[in-house]
């Protein structure tokens, strides 16, 4: 994509956020280093830990804020499983907290248009909600399968959206005019395994890997920081440094990437323009 001329330049920017657990902070620091340049989005897709970050900047606010509700609500933690009871327990508990700041409860009152992929357990199938609840879209986005009870919206049990779409590209195909993705799922080489909780993360990863290209493949632009793989999914207390990760991935990503490179131009070119106005103005 040429983005050098007016004619050219996107005016639809989507942006897909996957799943990942707390490594999803990430894309708090990619957004914020993209806005820091001037890029807005036109349409936010996400899944799990995604849809939390698209519901939240769709509803107007910025990464760093949401950042700090994330360490003074403990968000994250909610949705972190409590095994000592012996069965599945309720994601619901996390609701007032989406409540209490989106309190509207309205995909069509977002800033911004979001899509967030779920997994219709009875019926097997993916499915994207784009209206509704917001929060128990989200909720039911996060369901983790065999820890969360499935979310029931309309009369139907949803778990985590990750299970047949981590990355949900395919809601921005044909509506924007250039996507960017952010990928917290970077999968690095290691020679050990130090537990059986980062058994089973890294068993997940692997899978979630294997799909991961056919995504990336839709995107005009993939921001995946390379140094999130030391950390779990329910890494909850480093969730400063994953957005420090993120930041400098977004920084890089803005510096190194030609589309961007020509995006952000055109972006500071036409405030140049519309600060200066027309010769013919004068």
């Amino acid at each position: 994509m040429d983005v050098n001329t007016d004619q050219q330049k996107p005016k639809k920017i989507g942006l897909a956020l996957s799943g990942g657990g707390i490594r999803g902070v990430s894309h708090l620091g990619v957004i914020q280093a993209l806005t820091d340049h001037g890029i807005q989005f036109s349409h936010i897709s996400g899944t799990s830990a995604g849809a939390i970050g698209a519901a939240f900047i769709a509803a107007g606010y910025a990464p760093q804020d949401f950042l700090q509700m994330i360490r003074e609500a403990r968000l994250f933690k909610l949705l972190r499983p409590a095994m000592s009871g012996g069965g599945l327990v309720s994601i619901l508990k996390a609701r007032f907290l989406i409540n209490q700041y989106i309190p509207h409860n309205s995909f069509e009152k977002l800033n911004t248009r979001i899509t967030i992929a779920a997994v219709d357990l009875g019926e097997g199938k993916l499915v994207y909600f784009t209206d509704g609840e917001l929060d128990l879209a989200v909720l039911a986005s996060c369901c983790l399968p065999g820890i969360f009870k499935p979310i029931v919206i309309n009369g139907h049990m949803y778990i985590d959206g990750g299970i047949l779409n981590n990355f949900p590209v395919e809601p921005l195909v044909g509506n924007c005019d250039l996507i960017i993705g952010s990928s917290c799922n970077h999968l690095p080489v290691i020679t050990e395994i130090k537990s059986f909780g980062n058994m089973i993360d890294r068993a997940a990863m692997i899978a979630i890997n294997a799909s991961l290209n056919t995504h990336k493949s839709l995107c005009d632009i993939v921001i995946e920081p390379h140094g999130l793989g030391g950390y779990g999914v329910f890494d909850t207390d480093c969730a400063e440094e994953i957005y420090m990760i993120g930041y400098e991935e977004g920084l890089k990503a803005i510096k190194g990437n030609e589309i961007l490179k020509g995006v952000v131009a055109g972006l500071k070119g036409s405030r140049k323009v519309r600060k200066t106005g027309s010769p013919k103005d004068k």
